[in-house]
């Protein structure tokens, strides 16, 4: 299987709809294991 990612995600940047920063998805993207 090739390397797979979720490519809809909601940070600090989506209007009313996250709370994230994009650095903070993608540290948690490779502690899950996201190599993509």
């Amino acid at each position: 299987m090739k390397p797979f990612v979720h490519l809809h995600t909601h940070s600090y940047y989506s209007f009313l709809d996250g709370i994230c920063s994009p650095e903070e998805l993608a540290r948690h993207a490779r502690r899950l294991g996201m190599k993509a």
